[in-house]
C-alpha cells in the first residue's frame, strides 16, 4: 500500500497482499448517508487489505460496521482464482458483483439505482458532461476495444488517455481518464470544484496477476501521461488559488517503474529484517 508516515491505511486505496488480492477504488459522488456510530473506513480498509484472503472475506470486512463515510466503488481481483469483483459500498446499499470472465471499470460514478436513490444527493448518471459519466463512457469504450488483449502496457495507456467522450475529441481536462482539472475551464459541479481547480490524477499504478504474485506493481508519480504540473505559471495564470501556495508545489512526472515489496531507495538502509 502507500501512505505518509503514521497513516495506517493506503491513502490511495491501492494495495496488494500476500494472499493474492489486488485492490483499488474510486470515490462515489454526492454521498449523503453516514452513520457516526459505525467503524471508520480507514480502519476497515486497512484490516481488509491486510487480513482478507478472498474477495468474499474482503467484502465482509468492509461491510461490517460500515459507517458510509468515504464511500467508494472497490475493485478487487484474486490472482489465486482468476476472479474479479466490484463492491459498491454506500451506507444503505453495498452490492457485490463477481465474475471470472469480463471486466469492471470505475471512475467516480454511482451505478446501483438503489444506492443512487438512497445514498446520494441526486447523482445523475445521465449527465454526460460530468467528469464521472464522461470517463465512464471512455473507460467502457477502451475496455471493449481491447477486450481479450489487456496487459500492463495497455493499462498504462488507459490511465494516460486524454479523450473527452462528451466533446468527442482529444482534450486534456477534467473529462479525460488522465484527469487534468487544472486545465479545465469548466468546473466540476459534482465535486463543487471551480474552473481550473488544481486536482486530478496524481499517480498511475498498474498490476497484473504475475506482478501480484511477486508483491510488485508498476507505477508513475504525477499525471499518468507524463505531463508535469508546475506551480509558478499555474499561480500566475490563476491567482484565485494563491491561498494554496504554501502546500501546492510542482508535480514532476516520473517514468513508469516497477516496484517490489521490501525495496529501498538506493543508498537507504533497511531497519527491518
Amino acid at each position: 500500500m502507500d501512505g505518509t508516515p503514521g497513516v495506517i491505511t493506503s491513502q490511495d486505496d491501492f494495495g496488494v497482499n500476500a494472499s493474492g488480492l489486488m485492490i483499488t477504488e474510486t470515490t462515489l459522488p454526492q454521498i449523503t448517508s453516514f452513520d457516526p456510530q459505525g467503524i471508520p473506513e480507514f480502519e476497515r480498509s486497512r484490516k481488509a487489505m491486510q487480513y482478507a484472503t478472498s474477495i468474499d472475506e474482503y467484502a465482509a470486512i468492509m461491510r461490517k460496521g460500515n459507517n458510509g463515510g468515504y464511500a467508494n466503488s472497490w475493485l478487487v481481483g484474486d490472482r489465486k482464482t482468476g476472479e474479479i469483483a466490484y463492491l459498491e459500498l454506500g451506507l444503505h446499499h453495498t452490492p457485490l458483483t463477481k465474475k471470472k470472465d469480463g471486466y469492471f471499470v470505475s471512475s467516480n460514478f454511482a451505478a446501483d439505482p438503489a444506492l443512487i436513490k438512497d445514498d446520494t444527493d441526486g447523482f445523475d448518471p445521465k449527465n454526460m458532461s460530468s467528469s464521472m459519466n464522461a470517463r465512464h463512457i471512455t473507460a467502457e469504450a477502451f475496455m471493449q476495444k481491447h477486450y481479450g488483449k489487456l496487459d500492463t502496457a495497455l493499462a498504462e495507456a488507459y490511465l494516460s488517455d486524454h479523450y473527452d467522450s462528451f466533446e468527442k475529441k482529444e482534450d486534456i481536462g477534467k473529462r479525460s481518464l488522465c484527469g487534468h482539472e487544472e486545465l479545465s475551464a469548466e468546473g466540476e459541479k459534482v465535486w463543487d470544484n471551480p474552473p481550473f481547480s488544481p486536482s486530478g490524477a496524481v499517480t498511475g499504478k498498474v498490476m497484473d496477476a504475475t506482478l501480484a504474485a511477486k508483491m510488485s506493481f508498476i507505477a508513475r508519480a504525477g499525471h499518468p501521461c507524463g505531463e508535469n504540473f508546475v506551480a509558478a505559471p499555474f499561480f500566475a495564470a490563476h491567482p484565485e488559488f494563491a491561498w494554496q501556495k504554501p502546500i501546492l508545489h510542482d508535480m514532476i512526472a516520473g517514468p513508469w517503474t516497477e516496484f517490489s515489496a521490501g525495496e529501498f531507495a538506493p543508498g537507504a538502509a533497511s531497519t527491518g529484517k
